[in-house]
């Protein structure tokens, strides 16, 4: 994909975030291009959860700039953000265990919910249409990650890729133009991450830009439009697979790290 040509979905402009005395974002400034799929790598500790955690709302900035489609999302509320399109997965699965799959993902489709409060309490018509459509919408999303027979286990009893695909799950539910993706192959075997390959590019081939934090380099070479490297809360390389692969910023900013040096 030649993603010079194509629009700005997501712009971040010298974005700074500090935990005390420590800066974990400095100054990070990237774009992420309309319909791609965008890998950022570095090393445990380069600020790539906490990136995703300021663009998602979780945590406010300390400084810069996050514009979606043109428009200002730094310091908005998470779900606001969310209304605007963005939802993500997390590093360590974060599903309601006790919950059913179908719930779960019923919960991601909620966001969207135009049913009041009165109309919720006394369960009104317009609100049990909107739950039947909650529900079949819930199923649709299950099918498409290949979890439709699971949707009446409990979320908990799950091993852990299908917990990973149900988060999945759970966040196209939100309708997102733009999916951020934590390590989503940590803990898969090489079969698993074969299938999440393909549901990536599933996902882009439905409309969604993707972003993904990812370890996995085979994953990450294998996928991805672009990459950007960060190492100490800063980027230190940006640019195609081939790009990247042979960088020695790239290569030096992973010394001390589990990584094999092949892939790169």
């Amino acid at each position: 994909m030649n993603t010079e040509s194509s629009p700005v979905f997501l712009h971040v402009e010298n974005l700074e975030k500090s935990f005390g005395g420590v800066q974990a974002l400095k100054g990070l400034s990237f774009k992420v291009p309309q319909g791609i799929i965008k890998a950022i790598i570095g090393p445990n500790g380069a600020g790539k959860t906490t990136l995703f955690n300021v663009i998602t709302g979780i945590l406010p900035p300390n400084g810069g700039a996050i514009a979606l489609n043109g428009i200002s999302i730094e310091g908005r509320k998470a779900r606001e953000i969310a209304r605007l399109g963005v939802s993500r997965t997390f590093q360590n699965v974060e599903v309601f265990g006790r919950m059913t799959v179908l719930e779960n993902v019923m919960v991601g489709r909620h966001i969207q919910s135009r049913a009041g409060i009165i109309s919720t309490g006394f369960r009104l018509p317009g609100m049990r249409r909107e739950e039947r459509q909650i529900r079949e919408n819930a199923m649709q999303h299950l099918t498409f990650v290949g979890l439709e027979n699971r949707a009446t286990e409990l979320a908990g009893n799950l091993p852990l890729g299908e917990q990973k695909l149900l988060e999945v799950a759970r966040a196209l539910a939100t309708d997102p133009k733009m999916l951020l993706l934590d390590e989503p192959a940590g803990g898969l075997n090489t079969r698993e991450t074969e299938g999440l390959a393909a549901l990536i590019h599933r996902i882009l081939e439905q409309g969604i830009t993707v972003v993904l934090v990812e370890h996995d380099m085979n994953l990450v070479m294998d996928i991805s439009d672009e990459i950007m490297v960060m190492n100490f809360g800063e980027k230190i390389a940006e640019g195609k697979p081939k790009q990247i692969k042979n960088d020695p910023l790239v290569i030096e900013a992973y010394l001390g790290e589990e990584v094999d040096y092949s892939d790169l």
